[in-house]
């Protein structure tokens, strides 16, 4: 057999020959969050990016890299859930998806009458 699946109570562990390769339930509940706050910053700045869920998932979670480690700002009260600061990583979400609109956004020039 190629590969072997096994499920347990702390995630999914997938051995493809020599290689074992592990994601736990704190790597999916991350990716879940991540598409939640994706979402909610699509909803906010009224404009969507590409891929659809995916593409919110990729956005918030570069979003919360960009905000957590390379922009840090502190006094932010923020809050944590499963050590994912919310408003940190809505905070970067918005500010991706606005940058993605800044640069896809065409502007369709009106006739004249």
């Amino acid at each position: 057999m190629l590969a072997s699946l096994l499920v347990l109570a702390d995630g999914i562990t997938v051995k493809l020959g020599n290689n074992v390769f592990s994601i736990g339930l704190d790597l999916i509940l991350y990716l879940i969050i991540a598409a939640i706050v994706g979402y909610v910053a699509e909803r906010i700045v009224r404009s969507s990016v590409p891929f659809g869920i995916i593409g919110s998932i990729i956005v918030a979670l570069i979003g919360i890299w960009l905000m957590t480690r390379v922009l840090v700002i502190n006094g932010i009260g923020d809050i944590y859930i499963f050590n994912v600061p919310i408003v940190r990583a809505l905070i970067g979400a918005i500010l991706l998806v606005l940058i993605w609109r800044a640069i896809t956004y065409r502007r369709v020039p009106r006739r004249a009458l």
